[in-house]
C-alpha cells in the first residue's frame, strides 16, 4: 500500500481578534529584519549579528574550529549562514536537527560597467535580471543599491545606498492600449532604473558606492550588487491581520529559522538535547542553487564535517549520525488567489492564516516523504500550530527549494514545509500576521525532537 500523508486539519482564517500579541511582535521582528537585510550578503551578515549577540561564537572557515559540547557557533560564507548548538551530552554518531532556508530573492543585480547615460539627460545603471522576478511589481518604486564590493587588497565592504533609482512606467498617454493588451517589458530596454539628471562625465554609480564604503572608486576591485525596495514592511487590513513587505521570500523562513534555534537555546538545558541544531540559510536558490555558498555547494556538508571531526566520528559514525538526522527545508509557497482560484488545486487549498504548509511534489521537486511528513505532524501537533497541506495544480509545475538539492547531495531526510503567501516573486509579497509565528513556533517543535 502506498503511505499517504495524513489529511491536513480543517482550517479557516485567523480573525483580527485571534491573532496573539506575540504574532504581531514577531512580524514586527521580521520586518526589522527584512530591512536589515537588502542583499543576501546583509541577511548573513544579520544572522550572524543576531547569533553573536546570542551568546555565538563567529568562526572563520581558514582557522581551526575549537568546537565543543555545549558550544554555540556561527559561520558565514559569502550570502549563506550556517549556526549550530553543541548539546552537552553530543557523541560521535549524534544526529542532526536541520532547518533550511535561502536568503536571496528574485531582482535585479549591477552589470559590470553600470553607469549609463540615457536620453534626455537621465542617468542610468545597467542591471541584470536575477532570477524569475515579477517585473511590473518593480516599476515606480524607490529602490537602493546594496551587496558588497571588494577592494584590491581583498577587503570586503558591506555597501547599501538607501533610496537612489526608479525604474519609471511608460505614461499611458504614450501606451493606450496597455490597459487592454497588456504590459510587455524588455528586459534589455525597459528595466533599466534612473537615478540623476545631467551630462554623462558626471555620472558615477560606482563612485556612490565607495562613498558610502569610506574607499577611493579607483580601488573597487569587485564588486556583487543588487537593487532592493526600500519600502518598509507593514500590517495592515481589518484588524491588522495582513502583512506585506519586501523579499519574504525567503527572508521569512530565514527569520523564522534563526528565531527558532535562539529560543531553543534560550529555553534549552544542555544535556536534554538529543541532536546537534542547525540553522542554515543558502544564498543563490532563485538561481538553481550552483555555486559554492548554495545549497548545490559544499558548505553545509563542510560545517557538518568539522563537527562530526570535532566529536571524534569516524566515517561509520558520521553515517549513522547522517542516517537519523532530519532536514526542514522552509521556502514560501502560494497561497489560494482570490482573483485566480482555478489555478489552485480543488483539494488541496492553503489559505492565510491557516499555519504553515507541508509541501508535496510527485516528482520531487519537494522532497517531503511519508516519514517526513509525519514528523512535520508531530512538530505541528506539540507545537499547536494548525498545518496545511500545499500540492500544484496538474497542469501548472511548481518550483522547487535547497530540499530536494540537500537531499541529493547529503543523503539526510528532507521534508520542504513554508508559509502561503500571495504575489510571489513581486517586489512586494503578502502574507497574514500570524502565519510566520506559526512557522517559527513549529520550528522549534523541529529542533527539539
Amino acid at each position: 500500500m502506498t503511505a499517504q500523508t495524513s489529511p491536513a486539519r480543517s482550517v479557516d482564517p485567523v480573525q483580527p481578534s485571534a491573532v496573539p500579541d506575540a504574532a504581531r511582535a514577531h512580524a514586527e521582528d521580521l520586518g526589522t529584519f527584512v530591512a536589515a537585510s537588502p542583499s543576501s550578503y546583509h541577511a548573513a551578515q544579520e544572522v550572524a549579528r543576531r547569533a553573536e549577540a546570542a551568546g555565538f561564537t563567529r568562526l572563520a572557515e581558514d582557522a581551526a574550529w575549537g568546537v565543543t559540547n555545549g558550544g554555540r557557533y556561527v559561520v558565514v560564507r559569502d550570502g549563506s549562514v550556517i549556526a549550530f548548538t553543541v548539546p552537552d551530552g553530543a557523541g560521535p554518531t549524534t544526529p542532526f536537527t536541520i532547518v533550511g532556508a535561502h536568503t536571496d530573492s528574485t531582482g535585479f543585480k549591477l552589470k559590470p560597467k553600470p553607469t549609463t547615460h540615457g536620453a534626455g539627460g537621465w542617468w542610468q545603471v545597467g542591471v541584470e535580471v536575477y532570477g524569475g522576478p515579477l517585473l511590473n511589481s518593480w516599476l515606480d518604486r524607490e529602490l537602493e543599491l546594496a551587496g558588497r564590493i571588494v577592494t584590491h587588497d581583498g577587503t570586503e565592504h558591506l555597501v547599501r545606498t538607501g533610496p537612489m533609482l526608479r525604474i519609471p512606467q511608460l505614461a499611458i498617454h504614450l501606451d493606450r492600449g496597455v490597459n487592454d493588451n497588456g504590459l510587455t517589458l524588455d528586459k534589455q530596454r525597459h528595466t533599466q532604473p534612473v537615478w540623476g539628471l545631467g551630462d554623462a562625465e558626471s555620472a558615477d554609480v560606482l563612485a556612490a558606492l565607495a562613498a558610502d564604503a569610506g574607499v577611493d572608486p579607483a580601488d573597487i576591485g569587485g564588486y556583487d550588487v543588487v537593487l532592493a525596495d526600500t519600502q518598509p514592511a507593514r500590517a495592515f487590513g481589518a484588524g491588522g491581520v495582513l502583512f506585506a513587505s519586501a523579499r519574504l521570500d525567503n527572508l521569512l523562513s530565514t527569520h523564522a529559522g534563526l528565531t527558532a534555534l535562539l529560543g531553543r537555546v534560550s529555553s534549552s538545558t544542555g544535556d536534554a538535547e538529543r541532536s546537534i541544531q542547525v540553522f542554515a540559510a543558502f544564498d543563490h536558490e532563485e538561481i538553481g542553487s550552483e555555486s559554492r555558498s548554495g545549497a548545490a555547494g559544499p558548505f553545509l556538508e563542510d560545517v557538518l564535517d568539522r563537527v562530526s571531526a570535532a566529536l571524534g566520528a569516524t566515517a561509520e559514525d558520521r553515517a549513522r549520525a547522517f542516517a537519523a538526522s532530519l532536514h526542514v527545508s522552509s521556502d514560501v509557497g502560494h497561497a489560494v488567489h482570490p482573483n485566480y482560484a482555478e489555478r489552485h488545486d480543488p483539494a488541496n487549498r492553503p489559505v492565510a492564516g491557516g499555519g504553515p504548509i507541508l509541501k508535496i511534489n510527485a516528482n520531487q521537486r519537494y522532497a517531503t516523504d511519508a516519514h517526513g511528513a509525519a514528523a512535520w505532524s508531530v512538530a505541528c501537533a506539540t507545537a499547536g500550530v494548525p498545518t496545511q497541506e500545499f500540492v500544484s495544480n496538474n497542469v501548472l509545475p511548481c518550483g522547487s527549494t535547497i530540499g530536494p538539492i540537500s537531499a541529493t547531495r547529503l543523503g539526510i531526510r528532507t521534508v520542504d514545509i513554508g508559509v502561503a503567501i500571495l504575489s510571489m516573486h513581486s517586489a512586494r509579497e503578502l502574507t497574514a500576521v500570524v502565519d510566520p509565528w506559526y512557522l517559527t513556533r513549529a520550528m522549534e517543535a523541529v529542533l527539539a525532537r
